[in-house]
């Protein structure tokens, strides 16, 4: 009997994965029997899990992307799962933005997950090799947010460059979905109980229709489900991960 959500044998490539989702997407396909090599903007954390391989890199380099990759293969050869999750949000309110804001949000939101996936596609369809590739988008991807202007366009992009690629990369035999948190517990959102704006999550627990903000475990079983041998019919798909955030018009009274 085929184990359709077993990622045992596997090899995967986490971008953004030192902290919050990047890092449980990480933990989620190890569980599931991946190998898994991670990466971050710095060095390795003291205590980060044992388990994972680690490369640091700034991805708002030309050359990192495909750097990254290159040193992925050779810590796991058979690499052929990757996730690009790494990001970032560089906003003012639009009247205030600059053109050096506008192009890091690009470099690391768009330009560096096209480059990625690139060089391990490359890579794979040299070695003949099947895979999965998964990209996190946004909720901000389908709804604008006010001062947001780069970065809802960097993750619409993505939605987009999602299909594209799996159009592009389908013949080869690699499947490409994406998944698009909405909000989710990380450092971010707790700064913000933290400095007393607790009516802002408040206000929004009460649009979702779940009724609490996500976790990155949410997002992880997502991810681990769209690289496993279980979606092998879907490509091409952004799943929306928001607790029905933006399902209903009005949200929960």
């Amino acid at each position: 009997m085929m184990k359709a959500f077993s990622l045992e044998g596997r090899a995967a490539l986490v971008t953004g994965s030192s902290q919050g989702i990047g890092l449980a997407m990480a933990e989620g396909l190890h569980e599931a029997g991946a190998r898994v090599v991670c990466h971050g903007l710095t060095e390795r954390p003291a205590d980060f899990p044992e388990w994972a391989r680690y490369v640091a890199c700034d991805l708002c380099a030309p050359d990192a992307p495909a750097a990254l990759v290159h040193c992925a293969f050779e810590a796991e050869p058979h690499l052929d799962t990757l996730i690009c999750n790494a990001g970032g949000f560089f906003d003012v309110p639009f009247l205030e933005m600059t053109r050096e804001r506008w192009d890091r949000t690009v470099q690391l939101n768009m330009a560096s997950v096209y480059f990625t996936a690139q060089a391990f596609a490359r890579r794979l369809v040299a070695e003949q090799r099947a895979g999965s590739i998964v990209i996190t988008s946004s909720t901000n991807g389908f709804q604008a947010e006010s001062d947001s202007s780069a970065y809802d366009a960097s993750k619409g992009a993505l939605v987009m460059l999602t299909k594209s690629l799996a159009v592009s990369l389908a013949d080869h035999g690699i499947r490409v979905n994406g998944v698009a948190p909405g909000l989710i517990r990380t450092p971010l959102t707790a700064s913000l109980e933290h400095a007393g704006n607790s009516s802002v999550v408040d206000h929004y627990e009460k649009k979702i229709l779940l009724k609490r903000l996500g976790t990155p475990e949410d997002v992880a079983g997502a991810a681990v489900f769209l690289c496993s041998r279980a979606a092998g019919y879907i490509t091409g798909e952004t799943i929306i991960i928001d607790g029905g955030l933006t399902t209903g018009q009005i949200g929960r009274r």
